[in-house]
Formats: C-alpha cells, structure tokens, sequence
C-alpha cells in the first residue's frame, strides 16, 4: 500500500512542475497563480498544498533539485586538471541537454534570475576552490577571472538552449574550455 502512496505522490509532483514548466515558458512566476498550475496539471488545489505551500515553493524544489545535481557532478572534478575540466564541462552539458526542458525554461528570460545567480555563484565557488589552489594567481585577479568564466559560461549555455542544442555537448565543452584557456585569439585563422 506504501509504494502506491509513493508513486502517486511522485506523479502529482511530476506532474505539477510539468504544469509550471509549461505556463514558465509564457510567463514570469510572479504572474502564475496556483489555479493555472492545478489546471494545467488536472489536480485539485487542497491536493497542490498538501505538496508546496505555494508556486514559488513548487519553483524553488524544482531548481534545488537542479542545484544539487549540478553541485554533485562539480564535485567529482578539479578544474585545474585540463582533461578533468573538459569532462566536467561536457558532464554538465550532458545534464543539460537531459533536462533540456526544465533547464530551457529556467534559463529563459521568464526563469527566475535568482536562480541563474545561484547556479553562477555555485560554479564560481567550484572554479574558485581550483583558482586558488594555484598560488601564481593574486585573489582579486583569480575573483575577476573565475566571474568572467562562468557568467560568459552560462551565457553559452543559454545560447546553446534557444538554438536547440545544435552543437554536441562534447563539442560545445571544447569550445568553452578553449575560450577560457586561450580566448577568442585561438579561433583566429
């Protein structure tokens, strides 16, 4: 009887963020009421708040999912390392493209802004750990550099995501690592 209980609770949250994923792509959350979502989803409202007290909360679960998914696959790597960092790139990319519907959205100019700030910060910290372990670097010039990289980074993701991932993850990683290793001057021909 329990497993039912679970299933059932896993498909009324599934299908509740489908509902906000969805309105998400036409407009902002602040614009979003919970009745919109619960149609959307074919749920009743006393059923939507016995799992999120409100669509911001519903929001909120579904990037700390995100975050933390990102967070693990960041911490298996050292960015320093320029193989590690390719493979890192390319996991994260990979990820994406997995949840390119949910990470479209969230990205898009109706995504919440707080959110790509927190996905910055968390990669910032990551590149930040690695920057720092380099003692060749002064702090407020490895602080520039790591901001530099990571907002131009998910700037590229975005990009990638409005043009339908129309570049292999593996391909697009290299492109990024090159960048940030040697710049625009390494497309030069």
């Amino acid at each position: 009887m329990s497993s039912k209980i679970d299933r059932r609770k896993k498909y009324t949250r599934m299908v509740l963020k489908e509902s906000l994923m969805n309105i998400l792509k036409e407009k902002p959350i602040s614009n979003i009421t919970i009745k919109e979502i619960c149609e959307g989803a074919d749920i009743n409202r006393s059923t939507f708040y016995s799992h999120f007290s409100s669509q911001y909360d519903l929001l909120k679960q579904i990037e700390d999912e995100i975050m933390n998914d990102v967070n693990d696959t960041l911490s298996h790597y050292n960015y320093n390392k320029d193989d590690e960092a390719l493979q890192m790139t390319v996991k994260v990319l990979e990820y994406v493209k997995e949840n390119s519907d949910v990470c479209e959205v969230l990205f898009s100019e109706h995504g919440d802004v707080h959110f790509q700030r927190r996905v910055m910060m968390l990669a910032h910290e990551h590149t930040m750990k690695s920057i720092l372990a380099r003692s060749d670097i002064e702090h407020e010039v490895s602080q520039y550099a790591s901001l530099f990289t990571i907002s131009g980074s998910i700037h590229v993701v975005q990009r990638w995501l409005k043009n339908g991932m129309d570049t292999p993850p593996k391909e697009l990683a290299e492109i990024i690592i090159t960048l940030i290793k040697k710049g625009t001057s390494a497309f030069n021909k």
